[in-house]
């Protein structure tokens, strides 16, 4: 369980660089001490997510696993900024594709990984379903 929740950590990571969401960091040291213009949802409980999404969640996950995976390669191999950043561009347009066939929206899928990194009880129950589809 250790490996696929160093995985699971260092997939988000990389699916937040790559798919372009915006880093939290950055946009927490801009204006940190300022109140936020809109309101932000909360974190649904996890134990309100059902199973089915969950089960979408982490289809949609592996598939992006395993998309990083093929390209990771390519992508270190990169020779210029440009070809980096058009095969960089290649990817997320293919993750997004990945998670809306997995009966996701974009959105859905932030929220579901953002959850697996900040609940542990959450991020159990995803990594019990990783380990199932993996047998």
């Amino acid at each position: 369980m250790l490996r696929w929740g160093r995985r699971l950590n260092a997939l988000a990571l990389c699916c937040l660089l790559l798919l372009g969401q915006p880093g939290w960091a950055a946009a927490a040291e801009i204006g940190s001490d300022l109140p936020p213009a809109i309101p932000v949802k909360s974190q649904p409980d996890a134990s309100d997510i059902p199973s089915e999404r969950v089960s979408k969640f982490v289809q949609a996950y592996l598939a992006i696993v395993d998309l990083v995976g093929k390209w990771e390669t390519d992508l270190q191999r990169a020779e210029t900024e440009t070809e980096s950043i058009q095969l960089q561009e290649k990817i997320q347009a293919e993750a997004y594709a990945l998670i809306e066939q997995a009966g996701l929206t974009q959105p859905e899928y932030w929220q579901l990984l953002g959850l697996a990194n900040t609940d542990p009880d959450f991020r159990e129950r995803v990594l019990a379903q990783v380990e199932e589809t993996n047998l």
